[in-house]
């Protein structure tokens, strides 16, 4: 009698720690980092809005790149040593209002509860809610985040911040409120320059980029992940969706494009999810050549809904 051999990935679920090699790559992505902050602001300071323009929307997509690069430091595989991870993170996620130990601890949290009921995402976007032009809407300008923010930012001056997800250390937690008062002191900076004549510096190096492009940019990249996927599963190759991608958007979102990969060995340093991608595409349900593919595949489905009231099958929903 003969039995069928039930083929399973090799490489995907394997660990991998931070070796030289990957630290040079995460502190090449910091360079690129700062010759982009540097162009965007040479930009800017030209004063014509042919420079102003194109400056805010390159400071901008940088400001949603650092906080793509500060995930990779939630998951200490960007330094061998762990101990530099916070205050890289910490300065990479500030111009979008994003503390270090908080979002670390709630995505952690993501990691280990994804596909129930427990699952909750720092940014807060229901995967799990209808597809609509509104929730797209509210989603590309959540502007409430950055209250909530203000919010946990005068909390941390008086000492009363709690995390509102479950329990953590006391550690962790005056992490959290030092981080926030660390974002509160750079936001006041900002207002003192304004009153003392840089206005519109702040207008266009910051307050522009952030609104305008930051905030939207940083939805787009991150809506990928889980929505449309198998949410009632803990099995990461059926609620998680990879993207091929091209060179540019993986290194733009910093390899968010490869998240089964992540989701699978979320210690793997980013440069090396790349070495796994052959074994998602054969074993993944959702993978996606391109995110034009993605967002193609997303408008027809809210086209669909507000035509019939109904959710439409799209090729992403099927098997594969």
């Amino acid at each position: 009698m003969s039995t069928t051999t039930v083929e399973e990935p090799q490489l995907l679920f394997q660990r991998a720690r931070v070796t030289p090699r990957d630290q040079a790559s995460f502190l090449l992505k910091l360079g690129i980092v700062l010759a982009l902050f540097a162009a965007g602001t040479a930009l800017v300071l030209t004063g014509s809005p042919w420079g102003i323009a194109p400056g805010v929307v390159i400071l901008g997509a940088l400001y949603t790149h650092m906080v793509e690069l500060q995930h990779q430091c939630l998951h200490h595989s960007a330094f061998r040593k762990s101990s530099r991870h916070r205050a890289v993170g910490l300065v990479l996620g500030t111009p979008l209002f994003v503390s270090y130990s908080h979002y670390r601890v709630r995505h952690l949290q993501h990691h280990r509860y994804l596909g129930t009921d427990q699952d909750s995402e720092f940014f807060g976007f229901d995967t799990r809610q209808p597809l609509t032009f509104t929730v797209l809407l509210r989603g590309l300008f959540d502007y409430g985040r950055l209250a909530g923010v203000a919010v946990d930012c005068w909390k941390s001056w008086r000492g009363t911040w709690q995390y509102d997800g479950g329990q953590i250390s006391e550690r962790i937690r005056k992490d959290s409120m030092n981080e926030h008062r660390f974002i509160s002191l750079v936001v006041l900076a900002a207002v003192g320059a304004v009153f003392a004549g840089y206005a519109e510096l702040v207008l266009w190096l910051w307050v522009a980029p952030l609104l305008l492009v930051a905030v939207p940019m940083h939805f787009l990249v991150e809506l990928p992940e889980h929505i449309r996927c198998d949410n009632d599963t803990t099995d990461v190759l059926r609620n998680t969706r990879s993207i091929s991608g091209s060179w540019l958007s993986t290194w733009y979102t910093n390899g968010n494009n490869l998240h089964v990969e992540h989701h699978a060995a979320m210690t793997v340093p980013i440069n090396r999810l790349h070495e796994r991608h052959d074994e998602v595409k054969r074993f993944a349900k959702f993978v996606e050549h391109s995110y034009w593919e993605f967002y193609g595949q997303v408008l027809r489905e809210v086209l669909g809904r507000g035509r019939s009231g109904v959710e439409i099958e799209t090729p992403a929903r099927r098997a594969r």
